[in-house]
């Protein structure tokens, strides 16, 4: 079983990131069972109009067909790290991930709960994204022959309580797409995942975005494929590529046995 990520430096244009992707998962071995994160903001990369231009309803456009004739085409599950979705009725987008099962059927989604509204001392400066983007109200799991999928979206990172209660009802797996700013990454984004694996005895899967984009805005990079235990197998720095890493779904169950710190913990 494997598990991998894909690394973008995403623009604002859905043409010029598809062929990126394209390339990236025409490059993939040829093993299965394999699991492909995309980044967050794989699709478009941009400012606000270009977010609301750009959203697709769940189960409908352009951006999610290619995304389900790509599983199906390389037999993979594909999971969208997160691209704009419509909501009815209203003036706001959700920025939602989407997973597609090797047969290219949608299994699962996932609505961003935490949103970055925040200042940086970058030169980007002030991020909002609640005035584009309403937040998602409830955790998602999706099982997969990987285990359940743990569904969270970059700034969710920040927010250990939703990743134990997605270990507790099982998670296997947990995965992070995200545009993790250069300022914040540097800083945080390794410890956090690692921790998040730790704590929950998990696989943890990390795309990032990674590089200077179109709109100015820097990004961190250094995708992830973390093991329960903490240690990163799999890492890359800075620009578009794939990383790889082998499942071993028996050292779940081992440390599970062994430290069985979901059973142990006290809730205060």
């Amino acid at each position: 079983m494997w598990l991998a990520a894909i690394q973008l430096v995403s623009g604002r244009n859905w043409q010029d990131n598809r062929e990126q992707i394209a390339a990236e998962l025409a490059a993939l071995p040829k093993e299965r069972p394999l699991l492909v994160l995309l980044p967050e903001n794989f699709a478009l990369f941009g400012e606000r109009q270009g977010y609301l231009d750009g959203a697709e309803a769940i189960g409908m456009g352009s951006i999610q067909q290619q995304l389900a004739e790509w599983a199906r085409g390389y037999g993979i599950w594909l999971v969208a790290g997160a691209m704009p979705t419509t909501i009815a009725g209203s003036d706001h987008i959700h920025t939602s991930s989407l997973v597609f099962d090797p047969s290219g059927e949608l299994q699962g989604h996932y609505h961003k709960i935490h949103l970055f509204d925040v200042d940086v001392a970058d030169n980007h400066g002030r991020y909002r994204e609640s005035e584009t983007f309403s937040p998602g109200d409830a955790p998602v799991l999706v099982d997969s022959p990987f285990g359940p999928l743990g569904l969270s979206i970059c700034y969710d990172l920040r927010f250990p309580e939703l990743y134990r209660q997605l270990a507790r009802v099982g998670a296997r797996v947990l995965l992070v797409p995200a545009a993790f700013t250069a300022v914040t990454g540097e800083a945080h984004w390794e410890p956090l995942l690692r921790a998040r694996a730790i704590e929950n005895q998990c696989y943890v899967v990390a795309a990032n975005q990674g590089g200077t984009h179109e709109t100015g805005r820097q990004t961190w990079g250094h995708s992830m494929v973390i093991d329960p235990w903490g240690r990163v197998l799999a890492s890359k720095e800075s620009g578009r590529g794939t990383i790889l890493a082998q499942m071993e779904p028996g050292f779940i169950d081992e440390l599970q046995r062994t430290m069985p710190v979901l059973t142990h913990a006290r809730l205060l």
